[in-house]
């Protein structure tokens, strides 16, 4: 009885061993070359980068590294084949950037995430609540030099201040604006040094019963928090100043892209499948940065919690 079991247990082994062999095999068509996944400065592309490398390195037995990388210049860089994918591209942030380097060659298009974006000046909902700028949501409320004043800082000369993102991220468009719409005697704007002093003010406004206008952008951890975008003029091609408008409009209503080398697509080819149908939707990208804004995690270790909790949304991509 023993014997039998034991040839039972060795042929039971046996099967299991050909049938992973056999999973990885299906991938042995890429290369051994290590896929390079840019890494930013925010926490949901950093945690997706994280989440994207644990799928190909434990489940498809591939090889990753992290490449620091300019949020702008990254798409040349995919382009000439210093990276292989990106992939949050944000289109009122990066879109310029991600056509030009599509259309010189060498990077492909690889699809959108079923999330829709937003990037633009906002305020914490508490900020209405205690009746700090009455009009709010529209742009025009922050004509008043009532609501201006409850929004000045120590470094703003007097004036209300709004706290936009990393320079890098979007050059001068947001000071363009509120100069175009007349905001200029009332309003400045001064640059955060990285996301996370987007949230440090957040906190620091709220302790202190001060107004605070921030960039911010959806899908983010924030969605659950209660913010709320100003509503400025509707964007429309070619209103922003880069494109020879006046600089007048809000965002759009934007894309986020998934970008690829087109080398890496045929080095690559089972990564690129599996990387064509990743997509997430807004409340799973924001549920990568709060991980790490709101529960403190490091980037890895949320990667690591994202993937142990949503295996049925990630296994689809292998199939």
């Amino acid at each position: 009885m023993g014997e039998k079991y034991m040839i039972k247990t060795i042929k039971g082994l046996i099967v299991a061993a050909i049938i992973s062999a056999f999973s990885f095999a299906t991938y042995a068509a890429d290369s051994r070359k290590p896929t390079r996944i840019p890494v930013h400065n925010w926490s949901s592309q950093i945690v997706m980068a994280y989440v994207i490398g644990g799928i190909l390195t434990d489940h498809m037995g591939q090889n990753v590294e992290y490449v620091p990388a300019d949020t702008q210049a990254v798409y040349e860089s995919i382009r000439i084949g210093d990276v292989d994918i990106s992939h949050e591209v944000w289109q009122s942030a990066f879109g310029k950037s991600f056509d030009t380097a599509r259309d010189a060659g060498g990077l492909l298009d690889w699809g959108d995430h079923e999330a829709r974006t937003l990037e633009d000046m906002g305020y914490p909902n508490w900020v209405v609540d205690k009746g700090l700028c009455p009009g709010l949501p529209s742009w025009e409320a922050l004509k008043s030099a009532d609501c201006a004043k409850n929004f000045v800082t120590p470094d703003s000369d007097g004036k209300g201040r709004m706290l936009e993102g990393p320079q890098t991220w979007h050059g001068d468009l947001i000071p363009q604006r509120i100069d175009a719409l007349g905001l200029g005697d009332l309003w400045t704007v001064k640059f955060a040094g990285s996301a996370d002093a987007l949230w440090a003010e957040l906190a620091a406004a709220e302790k202190e019963g001060r107004g605070t206008i921030i960039f911010n952008w959806t899908p983010n951890f924030t969605d659950g928090a209660g913010f709320t975008f100003i509503d400025f003029p509707p964007y429309t091609d070619g209103c922003r100043p880069a494109d020879g408008g006046d600089g007048k409009c809000g965002s759009p209503d934007g894309y986020l892209k998934k970008a690829v080398n087109e080398n890496w697509t045929k080095s690559h080819p089972d990564a690129a499948a599996m990387f064509k149908k990743l997509s997430f939707t807004t409340g799973q990208i924001g549920a990568m940065a709060a991980y790490v804004d709101t529960d403190k995690m490091t980037h890895q270790d949320a990667a690591k919690e994202w993937l142990k909790k949503n295996k049925k949304v990630w296994k689809k991509f292998l199939k």
